[in-house]
């Protein structure tokens, strides 16, 4: 068999078993042997696909013919084992940033994310975690929402692979069409259950939005067993691994299930935290064992993603989980943010969940936009978005309903979610930043006035940029009045400055600025009573 397709996109070899088994899934193991254009050999695994059907996803940029021979386990069996192919990778012209430069992953710096070609990336993602159950239905809901989205300007979706947050194993809310990922006790996995995830990863890459991949919500290493994690990670790589997709090993990883009040006991919490982080180290280095694509690896904590394992090398994106209280969370959230990024050694900064809008009755647009901001001037790579309503796909009639702590939280549709404005506005922040070389941008605190931690969080102002070519500065609402004074300009560089507003996008130039014999500059009254983005650039 031989096959043509486009650089990063995906083909797909399907086999049937020539004999029967009574358990495919733990009795076969089936890969392929692929050699590329310039010799080089990795291997490729193969996932069952129900009954004796296995199948085999690759990709590559690598322009040139490959050919591929099959392995498996049972030598005898003709069907599976000794089958052979070519595929010839053929240039991409397209505009699909995936496929045009390929997969994501951490940088040669390791201050942002790059893709496979160099390009920098630049995370905005929106946070879906049960969008493969079938509350979000295929083809119509998870259209509509991807469309949203790509029109916004992002450029990611976090999602869960089946074994979901909030919820018991086996819960009927984390069944898609085909039913479970796993069948009951987790005996196999269910390759129905995937079916249709396969058409909602497949449009997401086609409409430009990486998928990151969350396998399953960390207190499934006490319920499914370490074995069955792994088992399931095999899956995934086999199943989605040719895709452009980045890796979370868990979710909320060291958290127990929600009804163990007994973990409540310092005593007993940190030899159970101190387990699962060096299991979810185990498993971060068998994924890379296994991945032939070796794609970009993270992890969702409750905190800090460092914090979750054992060794923080095994990471190429350190995520963060900063709090859900508003206004409240904007000083925690610097903090980590900080707190990450200067870290050594250096890896790229995502704060990967923080104040979902709507949550609570608040986080609403403000608070959106004063996240994003403080987020990426304080040295993040970029951003998660999460509306509350979409995380957990409420539907209209029949909302998610309670946590397994017997709240909910909250009853809003999803569709009415998705037009919450902040998600707008955090696209309109990644817009701006697009047009400078945002990725060689570092914050500069001694710009601004300097402002104590412990100041009212409307009060601080935070500046990031390149020195002697652009500065950007996120100005909260209180400064509106008294305006903002920027310190260290260069006298011998000619400026110009504009105030940007952060929720329509509209521009106020304020034309070329006349630097003080003592470097500073002051913005003086900005036009309305809210927060604004001060930018000063270089006059070419």
């Amino acid at each position: 068999m031989i096959n043509n397709v486009k650089q990063n996109n995906v083909v797909e070899w399907t086999f049937q078993s020539e004999k029967s088994y009574s358990e495919p899934f733990h009795e076969i193991r089936f890969e392929a042997v692929v050699t590329g254009p310039d010799g080089k050999e990795r291997r490729l695994p193969g996932f069952w696909a129900g009954k004796g059907q296995w199948k085999l996803r690759y990709s590559s940029s690598q322009i040139g013919e490959h050919q591929f021979r099959t392995v498996c386990s049972d030598e005898n069996d003709l069907g599976l084992h000794g089958q052979s192919g070519r595929v010839q990778i053929e240039p991409y012209n397209g505009d699909n940033p995936l496929y045009k430069h390929g997969a994501v992953r951490a940088s040669d710096c390791r201050s942002y994310l790059k893709h496979e070609d160099g390009t920098p990336f630049f995370w905005l993602a929106d946070t879906w975690w049960m969008s493969l159950t079938k509350r979000l239905q295929w083809p119509e809901d998870f259209k509509w929402l991807t469309q949203d989205r790509v029109e916004k300007g992002f450029t990611a979706i976090q999602l869960v692979a089946g074994l979901y947050p909030d919820m018991a194993p086996f819960d009927e809310r984390g069944a898609a069409e085909g039913g479970q990922a796993w069948e009951t006790d987790f005996q196999r996995i269910n390759p129905a259950f995937f079916d249709t995830a396969d058409a909602k990863i497949e449009w997401l890459v086609e409409s430009g939005l990486m998928p990151c991949m969350v396998a399953c919500w960390g207190y499934y290493l006490d319920f499914a067993g370490k074995e069955n994690i792994k088992k399931h990670w095999e899956y995934l790589v086999a199943r989605y691994g040719a895709y452009p997709v980045v890796w979370c090993i868990a979710g909320e990883a060291t958290m127990p299930y929600y009804q163990w009040d007994s973990f409540s006991d310092s005593d007993l919490k940190k030899p159970y935290v101190e387990r699962l982080r060096k299991e979810w180290t185990e498993i971060a280095n068998f994924i890379g064992s296994i991945d032939p694509f070796q794609r970009a690896l993270t992890i969702h904590p409750t905190e800090y993603g460092h914090d979750m394992v054992e060794d923080a090398s095994v990471l190429d994106l350190d995520m963060l989980q900063t709090g859900h209280s508003g206004i409240l969370t904007v000083g925690n959230t610097v903090r980590k943010v900080r707190d990450s990024v200067a870290r050594e050694p250096k890896t790229p900064v995502i704060n990967s969940e923080v104040c979902y809008e709507g949550i609570g009755g608040t986080s609403f647009q403000e608070v959106q936009r004063m996240l994003f901001w403080n987020c990426m001037l304080n040295g993040a790579c970029g951003h998660t978005y999460g509306a509350n309503g979409i995380w957990q796909v409420n539907d209209e009639k029949q909302p998610y309903g309670a946590s397994p702590t017997g709240i909910a939280w909250g009853h809003t549709f999803w569709k009415e979610a998705a037009q919450l404005p902040g998600s707008r506005q955090v696209g309109i922040g990644k817009k701006l930043l697009e047009n400078y070389r945002w990725w060689e941008f570092q914050p500069h605190p001694e710009w601004v006035n300097p402002v104590l931690e412990e100041t009212d969080v409307y009060s601080r102002v935070y500046a990031a940029g390149i020195t002697g070519e652009v500065r950007v500065i996120y100005a909260p609402m209180h400064l509106a009045f008294s305006g903002v004074t920027v310190r260290e300009l260069e006298d011998v560089i000619p400026y110009r400055a504009y105030a940007f507003d952060p929720a329509t996008a509209d521009v106020y130039d304020m034309g070329r600025i006349q630097v003080n014999k003592d470097g500073t500059w002051s913005s003086g009254r900005l036009k309305i009573f809210q927060d604004w983005v001060l930018v000063i650039e270089r006059i070419q």
